[in-house]
C-alpha cells in the first residue's frame, strides 16, 4: 500500500489549472497548424493564424490563452494501492483549483447556485470524475471548459432503430447549430452508450483524447472520419466566417447499453481545448 498526501494532489492541482490555460496542447496546435495549410479560405486562412499567434503570445507571456478560463473538471483515477492521506480528496481538489486560479490570475467563473448567481469568486467547485483502477499511482487530468463551447452541446435519447445513421445525423445537427457561437474551428467529443449520466461523461473524457487519434473499434474510427468530412463540409468555418476547417477532430467514446436504449451525448469545445495530465 503507497501513501499520497492530498497536499501533494492539490498543489499538483494548482500548477496544472495554470498551465492548461497558458499552454495550447501541442496536438491542437498542429491541428491549427495542418489547417492554416489546406484553409482555401483567404479569410479562414488569416483566422487560423491569428489563433497561432495567439497561442505563441499566452505562450511566450505565459497569460491565459481565452479570457473564458473555464470551469475546472477534473478526471482522477486513482489506484486501489493507493491510501490517500492528510485530509479530504475533494477539500484538496478544490483547494488546488482555487491556488491556480488566484496565483494563476485565472477569471473566476462559478457561481455557488445555479439560479441565484453569486459568484464564488475562486472558481470552485469543481466538477470531479473519479475512477478506482489497478497499481498504486493517481493519474489526473484537468480540462478547464469554457461555457461558450459548453453551451452548445447535448444529450439526445435515440430509440435503438434510429441506429448509426441516427447517431451520425444527430451529431452533425448539433455541430451545424452550434454555428459560430463555439468558437470554431471546433474539437467535438461525442459518447454513445451507458445511460443518461454516463454518456456525458464519456463525450467530455472522449475531448482528452489527442486530435488526431482514433478509437480503437474499427466500425468507431471510421464513423469519426466520415463526420470529419461532414462536419468540415458545412462551410461554417474558422470562427463561424465560411471555410472548409469547422472541426479539428471528433473523438468518439462507446460503452454497453440497455436494450431498449441509445444514449447520445456530443460535448462541443472550442478550438482551445485545454487539458493537462499528470501522474502521482
Amino acid at each position: 500500500m503507497r501513501e499520497i498526501d492530498v497536499a501533494v494532489i492539490a498543489e499538483k492541482i494548482a500548477q496544472m489549472c495554470i498551465s492548461a490555460n497558458y499552454n495550447l496542447n501541442d496536438d491542437v496546435y498542429s491541428a491549427i497548424d495542418e489547417a492554416c495549410q489546406s484553409e482555401p479560405s483567404k479569410i479562414g486562412k488569416n483566422i487560423l493564424e491569428q489563433l497561432k499567434e495567439n497561442a505563441d503570445m499566452a505562450k511566450q507571456l505565459q497569460k491565459p490563452i481565452c479570457q473564458d478560463t473555464g470551469m475546472a473538471v477534473i478526471f482522477m483515477d486513482i489506484g486501489q494501492d493507493v491510501h490517500l492521506v492528510g485530509g479530504d480528496l475533494n477539500k484538496a481538489v478544490n483547494d488546488g483549483v482555487r491556488k491556480g486560479y488566484i496565483d494563476g490570475f485565472l477569471r473566476k467563473s462559478v457561481v455557488s447556485d445555479p439560479l441565484l448567481r453569486v459568484n464564488t469568486k475562486d472558481n470552485t467547485p469543481a466538477v470531479l470524475h473519479t475512477r478506482i483502477v489497478p497499481g498504486d499511482k493517481v493519474c489526473i487530468d484537468v480540462a478547464p471548459k469554457g461555457f461558450g463551447s459548453e453551451n452548445m452541446s447535448k444529450v439526445y435519447m435515440l430509440k435503438p432503430s434510429d441506429g448509426i445513421e441516427g447517431v451520425k445525423n444527430a451529431v452533425i445537427d448539433c455541430i451545424e447549430k452550434a454555428g459560430p457561437n463555439p468558437c470554431p474551428p471546433m474539437i467535438v467529443g461525442v459518447g454513445i452508450g451507458g445511460n443518461f449520466e454516463l454518456v456525458t461523461e464519456l463525450a467530455k473524457r472522449a475531448l482528452l483524447r489527442k486530435v488526431g487519434s482514433h478509437n480503437p473499434i474499427e466500425y468507431v474510427k471510421e464513423m469519426e472520419e466520415e463526420l470529419l468530412q461532414r462536419a468540415n463540409s458545412l462551410g461554417i468555418g474558422p470562427q463561424g466566417l465560411g471555410g472548409r476547417t469547422t472541426v479539428l477532430g471528433i473523438n468518439i467514446e462507446t460503452y454497453a447499453t440497455h436494450i431498449a436504449g441509445l444514449p447520445l451525448a456530443v460535448n462541443i469545445s472550442c478550438h482551445v481545448t485545454r487539458h493537462a495530465h499528470a501522474e502521482i
